[in-house]
């Protein structure tokens, strides 16, 4: 997002982000037809809102930011919330145009705990039927309570925190934890190698972050497979171990670039031993889908990485995304204007059909969006949880999703 576009949106939003920023659509009146005789069901009747109120907590922070004094950079960290609030204003604009009306009230948390807690006496805030946000995991921990005490759902619509964290059976947890991409990795393993001549490594430095993605996969594939696993500091512990005519299937645990760019470098090189190189297959952490590597020497290694964020282009329903986000706004959409558009379509549209009930539906109804798809499962204690990501492999030096 360049630096126009954030100046001129910025003070925009402090003109009209104090009050509720409503999107209203009256209903095409009905034509009169004949009356029919209602037939018996055992159905319930959906209740259907006249207009769902819809909170959308985002911490634009306009009350830190001097716009003519602010840096360019210092501009540009404000361009999260705002992509986000207009990505999901299309979606929930898309859903009113099917005839339901919405009310949509915007608050800038300004990411401060005390902030929020003002929310619980607007009243615009406490009729709210659905609750968008906090965006960051100390803003969901705090309104945690508040949730359980109102029985009020909310969506953790950024957030990659593992849900146990926040012991709230009415949050919605949209993007993928830790846990289910390890998961996703191990299943992939399970099924596509043969433990009869496959050994399983990980090169794991044992850092917190690198062992919360290897321990779900090691416990997935010791639990339901008999892969042979190993385990080494580095790339150079592990060529030590190393025996011609296995397959290695090695996961690269780290997301730490110093760390990841030789080891890479490394494995590659053991791959191709003048002497006779090993059959090595790579697996890497989902960061890496935002970080910078060779993709020369990772498609060699047949790389696959699991991800919750995948942009196709040539994609229909993203192009029209793309069109009509350039109409209203003038500029390109970003990751989280897509991210945005997706919970907005998803929740405004399970409002607009289900009604008061809608919550009874967040585990049936399957959405396949524009950067990821949703299928969520119901845990009593943690709430909604999406189960949804896709694998993606080096191909034409271009991540491409696994077939």
């Amino acid at each position: 997002m360049n630096l126009k576009k954030v100046y001129g949106l910025l003070v925009l939003f402090t003109i009209v982000l104090g009050a509720c920023s409503p999107k209203i659509r009256t209903p095409k009146p009905e034509t009169s037809k004949p009356v029919e005789k209602e037939k018996p069901t055992d159905k319930k009747p959906i209740k259907k809102f006249s207009q769902a109120s819809v909170s959308l907590l985002v911490p634009f922070k306009l009350d830190q930011l001097n716009l003519k004094t602010a840096t360019k950079a210092e501009i540009e960290k404000y361009a999260m919330p705002i992509d986000f609030y207009q990505g999901f204003k299309l979606g929930l604009d898309s859903v009113a145009a099917q005839g339901l009306n919405f009310k949509l009230n915007v608050f800038d948390t300004e990411d401060d705990n005390a902030h929020i807690s003002l929310l619980y006496k607007n009243e615009r805030f406490k009729q709210s039927n659905l609750i968008i946000g906090p965006v960051f995991p100390e803003g969901l921990k705090f309104i945690s309570a508040y949730s359980k005490e109102n029985n009020a759902i909310i969506v953790s619509p950024l957030a990659a925190s593992e849900p146990t964290e926040f012991n709230n059976p009415n949050l919605v947890s949209i993007v993928n934890n830790i846990g289910l991409h390890g998961k996703k990795i191990a299943t992939y393993i399970a099924k596509n190698y043969n433990p009869a001549n496959t050994i399983v490594v990980f090169i794991n430095t044992k850092k917190t972050e690198d062992e919360a993605f290897a321990a779900p996969i090691r416990s997935y594939l010791q639990a339901n497979s008999k892969f042979v696993i190993q385990e080494y500091a580095s790339a150079y512990a592990f060529e030590t171990r190393m025996i011609k005519g296995k397959q290695y299937a090695v996961v690269l645990t780290s997301s730490d670039r110093a760390f990841v760019l030789p080891t890479v470098e490394k494995l590659y090189k053991l791959k191709h031993l003048r002497t006779g190189g090993y059959n090595i297959s790579l697996f890497g952490h989902p960061n890496w889908v935002k970080q910078n590597y060779p993709a020369d020497k990772l498609q060699d290694l047949n790389t696959i990485i699991s991800s919750s964020y995948k942009i196709d282009y040539k994609n229909g329903n993203v192009i029209t995304f793309i069109k009509k986000y350039r109409y209203k706004y003038g500029f390109e959409p970003g990751e989280y204007a897509f991210k945005g558009f997706d919970v907005g379509y998803y929740f405004g549209r399970l409002l607009a059909t289900h009604g008061e009930d809608y919550r009874d539906y967040i585990v049936k109804d399957k959405y396949k969006g524009l950067h990821n798809n949703f299928s969520f499962i119901r845990d009593e204690k943690s709430g909604y949880i999406n189960t949804s990501l896709m694998l993606l492999k080096y191909k034409n030096f271009a991540l491409s999703p696994v077939e």
